[in-house]
């Protein structure tokens, strides 16, 4: 279940006797990395309370639509716009009727209808009301709208029944969790994604550096290996782990970061450049610490590789993606980087200002020469699986 590791999950729970294998669901969630938080319908808590969830979830749970301690009291929109995936489990017949209808008259109904993630809902209910044939619509009609439907399962039921309706079991639930977040979109292909700063040395205490935090590198580095790809990361300083599944290669400079992309970049079919390299690094650096001894300290810089430019000139080279972090004119620098460096695709955003460094969301502006595409503010998680989406569906235009 590597594909829950620092992933979002709102966990919907509905009126139904399953709802007590809801608290072991999210602690098999959480077990496997993934940060949750439960939306409980009143029907719901007339099962489980909300206390429980509080204790196995480590937040707050949510039950009511409007919601006087939310932003703007629209706690429905901050919880659509937080997550990465919205599963509603148990998902009772009368859930699945009002999802159906596109009702928004409770706090879960509407976190599902504001949401841009991937829903899913795992069933649970008699077997006849499985069955009935105003349930089966209600599904068909779901599934028409992308909605995933886990299970349910055959066995015994609360009533005495045996026969369909059962939720399945919390570990199989939060498998298929995790399998929503992986898309094949880049089977067989290899990636080298470049992300955090670089540190460009002055002597052996001081550097020249930027305020990359790496997020956003890591999170499109994790965003390829669950689309199926093999991601090798290049990664400046950072105090990030390792997404799974991928391979890393930690550097300091720019130049070293120029030689291990240029010793791997032959193996990649696509290369992301989400590192913010530095431009200039010091002509010298001093084998020991300078001391404070003038008014003034003049440093002589000489400019770095091109990391991006030289990978892009590449003859047979890969698919190339760069990231433009500007204070103004975001669309015509990022235009102008695009074409200046040759580039397949840029993804541009505005920093400063509390935007982008070291922040969990972000947004992106993201170009090629005959395409313009905008991803609004949204955690950068999200952003870099719409990002992967988005070159993948390029790359295999070819």
């Amino acid at each position: 279940m590597h594909n829950l590791f620092n992933k979002r999950l709102v966990l919907g729970v509905s009126g139904s006797v399953a709802a007590y294998k809801a608290a072991e669901l999210v602690r098999r969630l959480r077990e496997a990395g993934a940060e949750v938080r439960v939306v409980l319908t009143k029907g719901g808590a007339e099962f489980v309370t909300p206390l429980t969830f509080q204790a196995v979830s480590g937040n707050p749970v949510h039950t009511e639509l409007l919601d006087t301690e939310a932003e703007a009291a629209m706690g429905h929109i901050e919880l659509a716009r937080w997550a990465d995936a919205v599963l509603v489990a148990p998902a009772s017949a009368n859930f699945l009727s009002r999802l159906a209808e596109g009702r928004a008259d409770d706090l879960l109904s509407a976190v599902c209808l504001a949401t841009a993630a991937p829903l899913a809902v795992a069933p649970a209910m008699n077997q006849q009301m499985w069955a009935h044939a105003a349930t089966q619509d209600n599904l068909h009609r779901l599934r028409e709208r992308g909605v995933r439907v886990f299970g349910p399962a055959a066995g015994e039921q609360a009533c005495g029944d045996v026969g369909l309706g059962r939720m399945l079991e919390a570990v199989e639930l939060a498998q298929l969790a995790a399998n929503l977040f992986e898309t094949g979109r880049l089977s067989g292909r290899t990636v080298l994604v470049t992300a955090g700063p670089t540190r460009e040395a002055i002597d052996p205490v001081r550097y020249l550096s930027n305020h990359s935090s790496g997020k956003m590198g890591y999170a499109v580095a994790q965003a390829v290996a669950e689309a199926g790809g093999r991601c090798i990361l290049v990664s400046g300083p950072t105090a990030l782990p390792t997404p799974p599944r991928v391979e890393r290669i930690e550097v300091q400079s720019a130049l070293e970061m120029h030689a291990a992309v240029m010793a791997r970049i032959n193996e990649c079919d696509i290369f992301i450049a989400a590192a913010a390299v530095a431009d200039y690094r010091p002509l010298e650096a001093a084998p020991q610490k300078l001391k404070k001894t003038e008014e003034r300290l003049t440093l002589e810089l000489v400019r770095n590789p091109d990391i991006l430019a030289e990978v892009a000139a590449l003859r047979s080279g890969p698919y190339t993606v760069g990231f433009a972090a500007e204070t103004e004119n975001l669309e015509a620098n990022a235009r102008a980087k695009l074409e200046k460096k040759s580039l397949d695709m840029i993804a541009a955003n505005l920093v400063g200002e509390g935007r982008a460094f070291g922040t969990e969301d972000n947004a992106l502006l993201v170009l090629t020469r005959t395409t313009q595409r905008m991803l609004p503010t949204a955690a950068k998680g999200q952003l870099a699986r719409a990002l992967v989406e988005i070159v993948a569906t390029h790359f295999q235009k070819g």
